[in-house]
């Protein structure tokens, strides 16, 4: 049996774009509450409002968009005007409905990957929103199999890649955070190929496992090809 039978790959800033609308967002955000609190001290009470209520909304816009709520509502002592919050609800609607904006190389390199192997995408965040923006992106059809899921964890992968392939040990999972893509696939006994974008959410940030034999690190998803070779001959 071959030592890798699927790929899976990871969606928002993998094959698309997607923290650079957060960021915007964030920046009107910032603009919306000047007279409430300075940009650094706003920055991080959002992002600690973010990392409590995972747990509970989830991953993705909708749980961005209700800790935006929660900070105005703290940083103003619950006197935010409802012309605020009405300018944060039309921007999580505006995030909901960007175009999907394909990063370079990923249409190609799916192609190429599902020439020899099962390749599947595998993503987190709320289900309705990826599945938006998989419809739009135009990749849909390239993919044996597509996985939404609620978090990403070794178990996870575990499950995934046994249902859509020989088990982890003969998975990869290709990712730009390191947190969520990476080390849990590790950790599952599969590979790791990580393609690191300009922009990572805060909380998405973890050590990079240089010497794991199973690890890559690579610049570009069009460098995936040719890189292979050389990960799967480490001896392991």
């Amino acid at each position: 049996m071959p030592r890798l039978t699927t790929i899976g790959f990871d969606a928002d800033d993998t094959l698309w774009q997607n923290e650079a609308f957060f960021r915007l967002t964030e920046a009107r955000f910032a603009e919306l509450l000047s007279h409430a609190a300075p940009q650094d001290h706003l920055m991080q009470r959002l992002l600690e409002a973010e990392r409590r209520n995972i747990g509970h909304y989830g991953f993705g816009i909708k749980g961005f968009l209700l800790s935006m709520i929660e900070t105005a509502l703290e940083v103003t002592d619950r006197r935010v005007s409802g012309e605020v919050i009405a300018e944060i609800l039309a921007a999580g609607r505006e995030m909901l409905g960007h175009p999907v904006d394909l990063l370079p190389g990923a249409r190609e390199t799916v192609m190429a990957m599902a020439g020899t192997y099962r390749v599947i995408l595998v993503t987190k965040g709320d289900l309705m929103d990826q599945e938006r923006k998989l419809a739009q992106s135009g990749l849909g059809d390239l993919f044996h199999g597509v996985e939404i899921v609620s978090d990403k964890t070794a178990a996870a992968y575990a499950r995934i890649f046994a249902r859509h392939g020989t088990g982890a040990e003969q998975g990869m999972m290709v990712g730009n955070s390191l947190k969520s893509d990476i080390l849990p696939m590790l950790a599952a006994g599969g590979f790791g190929v990580y393609v690191p974008h300009g922009l990572t959410w805060a909380l998405e940030a973890a050590e990079i496992p240089k010497h794991h034999p199973r690890f890559a690190e690579i610049s570009s998803l069009s460098d995936l090809p040719g890189m292979l070779p050389k990960l799967l001959a480490t001896p392991l």
